[in-house]
């Protein structure tokens, strides 16, 4: 008999499970750790891999309704030391992650599910009727709707050949590596001939005017999505500045080649070594490539990346957002579409683990953004700023 992976204890107590006794390892020997504080985890619960203490905290705030208020920004920390330090930020990490409060079974449901656990030690094999999670992974017409929605939003405003970037002038000295050639490690740039070899900061123009062709390209796959358009300006403003870097990742990543370790954009080819010459460090391009190797490996379907993207978008921890809890709801839904794509397109084994990969990546890809406006900001300190372009200026400000 298969265990839910979404009830309300973990299924390290089912004597068929193939993970270890203690449930804080996956089949592949790795450590799990809670997707809301780091702690180690102990399985899923209420949709999401976490520990105890978070499924407790989690439980009770919903069971009693409380309302938490943030004393400082709203942006609190939250790890396994400093998670009893701000309840309400602890809460709506909670739920950035996925936990679902439709999962938390009642006072009633818990009763009948002790009884029943302690007849079968017992022996007692009468029939107790105890609440468990549906087996029916289907989507449901409204998540199908926004499906294809989000798909179509997509489609309409993403260009996958790069066709129409075509405005810029690529530098004089620019060394084209062909798409099928494996990119040389980042400490072998000295390995490049003289005559070919660009100096640093020779990419910063090109670098310029991709991302702000892929920026254009997030505000109009933005925009074409009615719950976003809903909302205050200020409030899509606050949005698109705190989510456009990460969603140009995800999208930047559907071109990623992980044969060549490259990005293959239309006619250009560019890889890591590209923006080493565009003057980022190493400390944010071996992430970088780490993060796109990881993401690429999953084999995800058209859908989960539009979901992706838009799971990032409707982020409602952003300081300056006033429609926090229809942000919160919105985002809340587009989870719970992905996971029920996820069950529904990947069947167990394979897809087992791949909604907590995606959620691993994306805490991931938050590192990289902050580490991405840095060097930005960093390179343009001693840089001509008018390399930097308006929108650009305008989305890392």
């Amino acid at each position: 008999m298969l265990c839910p992976s979404d009830s309300e204890s973990s299924c390290r107590s089912s004597p068929t499970t193939t993970a270890s006794s203690h449930g804080d390892t996956d089949l592949d020997g790795e450590e799990k750790t809670c997707s809301v504080c780091g702690d180690r985890a102990t399985g899923y619960h209420f949709h999401v891999m976490t520990c105890e203490g978070c499924k407790g905290f989690f439980r009770r705030t919903v069971i009693k309704g409380v309302q938490f208020t943030c004393p400082f920004t709203c942006s609190c920390t939250i790890t396994k030391a400093k998670r009893r330090q701000c309840q309400a930020c602890r809460y709506q990490k909670c739920l950035s992650v996925g936990m679902r409060k439709d999962m938390i079974m009642s006072e009633e449901a818990l009763r009948l599910r002790r009884k029943q656990r302690q007849q079968k030690q017992q022996g007692d094999t009468s029939p107790v009727v105890a609440w468990e999670p549906l087996a029916d992974h289907s989507l449901s017409a409204e998540q199908e709707q926004l499906i294809e929605i989000l798909t179509e939003a997509h489609k309409k405003n993403f260009d996958s050949s790069f066709s129409q970037f075509s405005h810029y002038q690529a530098p004089v000295r620019l060394y084209i590596r062909s798409p099928r050639s494996r990119s040389p490690p980042l400490d072998h740039m000295e390995s490049y001939p003289e005559e070919v070899l660009p100096d640093v900061f020779s990419m910063l123009p090109l670098f310029a005017d991709l991302s702000t062709f892929m920026i254009q390209q997030v505000i109009q796959f933005a925009k074409a999505i009615p719950s976003f358009r809903s909302l205050p300006i200020d409030d899509q403003i606050s949005l698109l500045k705190g989510a456009t870097l990460e969603i140009c990742q995800i999208q930047f990543n559907t071109v990623f080649n992980e044969e060549t370790s490259a990005w293959e954009c239309g006619q250009h080819c560019y890889t890591i070594q590209d923006g080493a010459l565009a003057g980022f460090q190493h400390i944010y391009l071996e992430p970088l490539l780490k993060f796109h190797i990881s993401l690429r490996k999953l084999r995800l379907h058209e859908a989960e990346y539009v979901l992706l993207q838009a799971l990032v978008l409707f982020s409602p921890d952003h300081v300056n957002v006033t429609q926090r809890e229809a942000i919160d709801e919105t985002q809340e839904k587009i989870a719970l579409t992905l996971k029920s794509y996820i069950d529904q397109r990947h069947p167990l084994p394979g897809g087992r683990f791949l909604y907590a990969k995606l959620l691993l990546l994306l805490t991931e890809l938050r590192t990289l953004k902050v580490e991405n406006t840095r060097q930005i900001l960093h390179i343009h300190h001693f840089q001509d700023l008018s390399t930097m372009t308006p929108l650009l200026s305008e989305i890392i400000s």
